[in-house]
């Protein structure tokens, strides 16, 4: 069965260029309503203009489609209520909401202003937190919502000079984790992209073949599988040149160290142990691992712990 949006209310943030722009052509193209949202600022966070958003905006109406489009800054919590107000009063709901917008500062850590650690966090991270909590209410009351926020290798795996972003990106997965949990039970399923593509933030740094294989459009496809109505929940979908994969966190079974043992010469001497990978598990959420330690615990000194 084709995965269409019909009827279905979409927000796209940064989607004035590259992957944003690509993921609201495809929203659209599949049937969703859009709101596309793109303060036009340069790729460090300069200036700013919506022309870029009203241009996408127009290449959905043209086509046949529904778009307006809304310049805020999505860092402003008063500009992003503004925008979703005016998605309610045009179109009464808010289905799906793809967390893109974001600007690079890259300089290596001892070189780098806190200022720019400060703002490239506040695009993406409270950016991306605003608009969601904006949206939530309206998701919840309507028992069905579709969040997707975005990260990216630098944040997942690291990538030299990019402390600021690396640590807005790897916050994603926390928050992911959250609204996941918190949104279970009204119908809300929330997401993690990590895209690697060839955009005007990395233009400088692919050589030319690449930047034809790693082109945007080849990433979408999953972005419109996770915002689908039958799509995940909790998953970080890595995304590049048509290639898919699953990244997940896993814990090693561990060691369990007591008395006498527990001392940080324990630790070392046991530390191939902790690091072994056989028997390691994907955990659900914090308190699994809070259990683990405690049945451990308990049954290398011998307790019967009732746990329930």
């Amino acid at each position: 069965m084709d995965i269409r949006f019909d009827n279905r209310v979409a927000i796209v943030t940064g989607a004035g260029t590259g992957l944003g722009r690509s993921h609201a052509l495809g929203l659209a193209a599949r049937g969703a309503r859009v709101m596309v949202n793109d303060l036009g600022v340069t790729t460090d966070g300069q200036g700013s203009s919506s022309a870029a958003a009203e241009a996408v905006a127009q290449e959905i109406r043209d086509a046949g489609g529904e778009a307006m489009a809304h310049g805020c800054d999505v860092s402003d919590e008063a500009g992003v209520k503004d925008m979703v107000a005016q998605v309610m009063d045009a179109w009464g709901r808010i289905d799906i909401l793809v967390n893109n917008a974001g600007i690079l500062r890259d300089k290596t850590f001892s070189k780098m202003e806190m200022s720019d650690f400060r703002k490239v966090v506040d695009v993406h991270l409270i950016g991306s937190a605003n608009v969601t909590h904006a949206c939530w209410p309206i998701m919840r009351e309507q028992k069905y919502g579709r969040i997707v926020l975005t990260s990216s290798a630098s944040g997942l795996y690291g990538n030299f000079g990019q402390s600021n972003y690396g640590a807005a990106k790897a916050a994603m997965m926390g928050l992911m984790n959250v609204l996941h949990l918190e949104g279970a039970r009204d119908n809300i399923r929330v997401n993690t992209l990590a895209p690697t593509a060839a955009t005007r933030m990395t233009a400088d740094l692919l050589p030319e073949q690449a930047q034809a294989l790693l082109a945007p459009e080849t990433i979408t496809p999953g972005l419109l599988y996770l915002v689908s109505e039958d799509g995940p929940s909790r998953v970080i979908l890595g995304a590049g040149a048509g290639g898919f994969a699953q990244t997940r966190i896993y814990e090693t079974e561990g060691v369990t160290l007591t008395g006498d043992e527990n001392t940080p010469e324990g630790v070392a001497s046991a530390f191939d142990k902790i690091t072994d990978a056989g028997g390691q598990q994907e955990l659900t959420d914090a308190f699994s691992q809070t259990k683990k330690y405690a049945l451990n615990a308990a049954k290398a000194q011998g307790l019967d712990l009732d746990w329930g």
